[in-house]
């Protein structure tokens, strides 16, 4: 789809092609034999969670999309996936919320080994295991990230080959945070958050989560958008091609280059902490909280109901990690600090 925003500072040159949906034939290359077995070893892939520094979403589409502008960064909170040899797709998962997640076709990771099997002219034959690190339904990308991992970990194990592009093709289908989690880093994102570009600026950025009690549905918070939208707006459907504005994007991106966090703190923001809020309101304290005990920006990341609260050092974040706990206005909380690589091979 044709993106609807102007040129944006600070944006690099573009990360991925675009490709034909078809296979992608190539001589494969045979995977690491284990020297007891006989049999490849299993693959393990670190993936970490992301926050949205800014998000603008604009209005709904016709095709039923919104037309985003968004400024990811990967931060160090991690799932690990695991792809070992089987004879049948299984999949088993541990850690954070494990028991409320599917462990089936409707898993993004499940799919994401499928797709990858299908366009590669493989079985998809393989156990993962998904070590869970990143809240369910938080905000951060958990999900997408075990999808990025799939990837990474079953093009290994099968010895499938593909490039960097190739796979980024494959990530964008599954959704436009699998992408992200292949690249990592700092990221420009457009269309629907798929078109990616690297933001190139250095520095450490600290950050303290605040983890909610609970998530929510992605879906259901961008419908409450929508519906928020046209309680103002009394013809919302003629303003679907308007593009996102840009300007305030480029100047965070610019607060990034310059690592400014004072300034990165007053630009933190998301179109969808509203509908976030009307959905689950006592994020508002969590929110508050925050900026009372000295957070220099505080946001809801991506759909929530994670909190994100930039912190001025590292220490700093430990310190306001301690005081929003102390608070009890979240489940816990968590120090991280991005950005970091995107998926990643973990040597064993």
């Amino acid at each position: 789809m044709g993106c609807c925003c102007g040129p944006l500072v600070g944006a690099g040159a573009p990360v991925g092609h675009t490709y034909s949906r078809q296979a992608f034939p190539r001589p494969r290359k045979e995977p690491a034999l284990s020297p007891l077995v006989g049999v490849p070893e299993p693959v393990t892939v670190r993936v970490p969670a992301k926050i949205n520094l800014y998000l603008g979403v604009g209005p709904l589409r016709p095709d039923g999309y919104h037309e985003l502008v968004t400024v990811f960064q990967a931060v160090s909170l991690y799932d690990e996936v695991t792809a070992s040899p089987a004879r049948t797709l299984t999949l088993a998962i541990s850690g954070e919320g494990a028991a409320e997640l599917p462990a089936d076709q409707r898993n993004l990771a499940w799919r994401a080994a499928v797709l990858l099997a299908e366009r590669t002219g493989v079985e998809p034959a393989v156990h993962l295991d998904l070590a869970k690190g990143i809240p369910v339904a938080g905000g951060l990308a958990g999900g997408s990230a075990d999808a990025a991992g799939t990837l990474v970990a079953c093009d290994a194990l099968w010895g499938t080959r593909l490039s960097r592009p190739e796979l980024l093709e494959l990530a964008a289908e599954l959704g436009a945070d699998v992408a992200f989690g292949l690249v990592g880093g700092t990221a420009l994102g457009t269309g629907r958050g798929e078109r990616l570009t690297p933001v190139l600026a250095g520095g450490r950025w600290h950050w303290v989560l605040g983890v909610a009690h609970g998530g929510l549905s992605t879906p259901e918070v961008y419908r409450e958008l929508d519906r928020l939208r046209a309680a103002t707006d009394p013809e919302p459907d003629l303003l679907w091609d308007q593009p996102v504005a840009v300007g305030p994007v480029n100047r965070l991106i610019n607060a990034l280059r310059l690592q400014d966090a004072e300034q990165l703190g007053r630009l933190l923001a998301n179109d969808l902490q509203p509908a976030a809020l009307s959905l689950r309101p006592e994020l508002r304290q969590t929110l508050r909280a925050g900026a009372e005990l000295g957070a220099l920006g505080t946001l809801v990341s991506g759909s929530g109901p994670t909190c994100a609260l930039l912190a001025r050092t590292e220490e700093h974040a430990v310190r306001l990690a301690a005081a929003m706990a102390g608070a009890g206005v979240c489940r816990t909380v968590k120090v991280v600090a991005g950005p970091v690589p995107g998926g990643r091979r973990v040597e064993t």
